[in-house]
């Protein structure tokens, strides 16, 4: 991809990462996405527990393809993935929860950042959480609520309470996603898989007709 260059060293990790994972076991857009994640974690155990499809990876594809919003539930994940445009709307998260606090003594600041950035985007954002599952689970509640309709959920927050449940509720939620099974998840790996589908956009933005891609 002519946008993107590829960094010696980058190429030279992939080269070992096709030696260890059979990616062939995914079709393009899903290996796309196993193979950034595998990647950023140094972690081949991805390969085994990222749960994803073609249908949801092309939703994603296609909403950051049409310039869709993209939210991340921290800093953290939208300074590491600032080339889509995400935006992280902690700040006012925090002082929704400050208000909230009598009457929601248990909305945290990231949930409360999220419930905000539904309610801007009611449609069509992708959202992408990789640090606190009380966001991930704030925007299933709002989505079964039929406050928001994410054009693609990137769930895979990380830790002992609570990430491996809101995760497994994700994926019984119907919604398109890509999420992992287990504890374990984090930042890194959650911008990984958007910036996966980023490039990818990317890719298909320059092989539009009139785009001036050579």
């Amino acid at each position: 991809m002519s946008g993107v260059p590829v960094h010696p060293i980058e190429a030279e990790s992939y080269r070992i990462l096709a030696e260890r994972v059979d990616l062939d076991r995914w079709p393009p857009l899903s290996r796309a996405v196993v193979a950034r994640v595998v990647h950023a974690a140094a972690d081949v155990g991805y390969a085994d527990t990222l749960v994803l499809d073609e249908t949801a990876c092309r939703a994603g594809v296609e909403a950051l393809t049409g310039g869709a919003p993209v939210v991340a539930d921290v800093e953290m994940v939208a300074v590491a993935t600032r080339r889509a445009g995400s935006v992280c709307l902690l700040e006012a998260g925090r002082a929704l929860a400050a208000a909230c606090r009598e009457a929601e003594p248990d909305l945290t600041v990231s949930a409360a950042a999220l419930r905000l950035a539904a309610g801007r985007w009611p449609t069509g954002a992708v959202f992408v959480v990789g640090n606190a599952p009380t966001a991930l689970e704030e925007l299933l509640r709002l989505a079964r609520a039929g406050a928001v309709r994410p054009a693609l959920v990137v769930g895979l927050p990380v830790g002992f309470v609570g990430a491996a449940a809101a995760k497994a509720a994700l994926r019984a939620s119907g919604l398109p996603a890509i999420s992992n099974v287990g504890e374990r998840g984090g930042s890194a790996v959650a911008a990984a898989a958007l910036n996966a589908l980023w490039r990818l956009a990317m890719q298909d933005r320059e092989e539009q007709p009139g785009s001036g891609a050579p």
